[in-house]
């Protein structure tokens, strides 16, 4: 159960046996209205800067979106996803609601990537399905058809079941499937967490395939959104997921997933750890250097008053002796 992904120079692989892959999810107009306007203008500064924020901050791979409403995605999707191979050697999420824009973004891109997505309905089967065999990528399986989404995870596996079966009888190999079993908001879904660790966990026992999810939408709605998210990941991971789409400058997703893989014994020696634990150490100084000062007026550190009980009775005395008239000694 590996699959694996490439750019010209960079090779990922997915799989139970290796550390959890993240897939940066920031290149994505939707919910950014800055970044939207500037795709639609052809503007891919911000696009560079988050493609390069998001690998230094540790993401694996990048997730590139262009769905901006009356522009022309499948152009812009294919000029984004050229920029990003420009500045990094990560492998790509190609993400796309419209097979256009999808097709695109897969002739313009260099090496194997990974295609998001194709969901259960037949319809999208059959528009999505020939391209992942033509380009001989992953594509990710979304586990909600015509119906919609189901709250019972025995029916959502059953479409993931479904898309495996069908992805197969067009020639692409189980192991370049993934599905996602759909993280839904637990603040609206009660069940949501647990419907998703027993699906992950049958698509791994029973289907032999990867899962990944778009794993902030977990927490939508709910203050302490990273907290929730960092929770959520390392429960997933346990549970058997191998990669999610999310934000790794998020420091509380990134250690939680970084110390599920210590605990899963996907880093060897826990060398993974202790080089994030002492590059943060070494950062500590610059971040400090970064703070502006307190206000000259302003005391050092604002704490509970000390009372020193020798001061205080000596400036009892000197306030009887001054009243007599007298000395305080």
């Amino acid at each position: 159960m590996e699959t694996v992904l490439t750019s010209p120079t960079k090779t990922v692989r997915i799989g139970p046996d290796h550390p959890f892959v993240v897939i940066g999810e920031r290149i994505n107009p939707t919910g950014r209205k800055l970044l939207a306007a500037e795709m639609a203008a052809w503007n891919f500064e911000r696009v560079r800067k988050d493609a390069l924020a998001q690998v230094q901050a540790g993401a694996h791979m990048l997730d590139v979106n262009a769905g901006i409403p009356l522009a022309d995605e499948p152009a812009i999707l294919a000029e984004a996803i050229r920029v990003v191979q420009a500045v990094t050697d990560v492998p790509l999420c190609i993400d796309s609601s419209i097979v256009k824009a999808l097709e695109a973004g897969l002739a313009a891109y260099q090496g194997k990537p990974l295609l998001n997505s194709v969901t259960g309905e037949d319809e999208r089967l059959d528009a999505v399905l020939p391209l992942v065999a033509q380009y001989k990528c992953a594509v990710i399986g979304i586990s909600n058809d015509e119906t919609g989404i189901s709250e019972d995870p025995a029916v959502r596996f059953a479409i993931a079941k479904k898309i495996v079966a069908r992805a197969e009888s067009f020639g692409i190999p189980r192991a370049d499937v993934l599905i996602d079993p759909l993280a839904m908001p637990i603040g609206a879904v009660r069940s949501a967490g647990h419907s998703l660790f027993t699906i992950v966990r049958r698509c791994r026992e029973e289907l032999g395939v990867n899962t990944c999810c778009g794993a902030s939408n977990i927490s939508f709605g709910l203050p302490g959104r990273p907290a929730l998210n960092a929770t959520f990941m390392a429960m997933a991971i346990a549970a058997g997921m191998t990669c999610a789409i999310t934000n790794p400058l998020e420091r509380e997703i990134y250690q939680s997933i970084l110390g599920a893989d210590v605990f899963m014994g996907h880093d060897e020696n826990c060398a993974n750890w202790l080089k994030y634990v002492r590059a943060a150490q070494a950062a500590l100084p610059a971040e400090a250097a970064k703070k502006p000062a307190a206000p000259a007026s302003a005391p050092a550190e604002a704490g509970p008053e000390v009372r020193d009980p020798s001061a205080e009775r000596a400036a009892r005395d000197a306030r009887r002796a001054a009243r007599r008239g007298g000395s305080a000694g």
